[in-house]
């Protein structure tokens, strides 16, 4: 698990690649089909749903969003109750070997796909490019602390902390940080609906 993510929230690969499968196949997808949705090798994907292969932070966002989905439900149950409390110790936690880690702070609800993180991003680091999410999705950035350059199909914008901004989620998307101090930012991700939950 030393060259890929690192899921601190005492799922095993093994139990990530049964949701991902579970997720896949709800959906009527093929395993080829997946892969040239989200743009991740074919091998891949098969790798990941056997738990053989930890997938970095990237891969597992691209594979949510050819899902149609999120991270927070490939890495977990929904929840039935009306009121969600998540201690800390509790919140799912992906770290990526680049140097950034993603805290999901919102819980997975019935029908609801919303997402609420907290991002950390080490001096230096690029998180890299992020898929477009389905037509009609949205984010929403606050940055805490540090410089965050957020790139929306390829146009760059600086923000500093206690900027905040907006963007249509369904845009290629970038997160880097390109400053010598750590870079701490709060993401909220609406996703779209797509016709027939294959989209990418």
């Amino acid at each position: 698990m030393s060259n890929g993510t690192v899921l601190s929230s005492g799922l095993s690969m093994a139990e990530l690649g049964v949701r991902l499968r579970a997720e896949r196949r709800a959906r009527g997808l093929a395993l080829e089909r997946l892969a040239e949705l989200s743009g991740v090798s074919r091998s891949m994907v098969s790798a990941v749903e056997r738990g053989a292969k930890t997938p970095t932070v990237l891969v597992l966002d691209r594979l949510a969003t050819a899902l149609g989905t999120s991270i927070a439900r490939l890495l977990d149950e929904p929840s039935g109750a009306e009121v969600v409390i998540l201690p800390h110790d509790r919140q799912r936690l992906v770290r990526d070997p680049s140097g950034w880690e993603r805290r999901i702070l919102s819980p997975v609800l019935p029908g609801v796909e919303f997402e609420l993180m907290r991002t950390t991003l080490e001096p230096d680091v690029d998180a890299g490019e992020f898929s477009p999410h389905p037509p009609g999705s949205r984010e929403y950035v606050a940055v805490e602390s540090g410089c965050l350059r957020l790139t929306v199909d390829d146009t760059p914008y600086l923000l500093n902390a206690g900027d905040s901004a907006y963007f249509p989620g369904d845009r290629r998307h970038a997160f880097a940080n390109g400053a010598d101090d750590v870079c701490v930012y709060y993401l909220a991700m609406e996703l779209g609906r797509q016709a027939g939950g294959n989209g990418g």
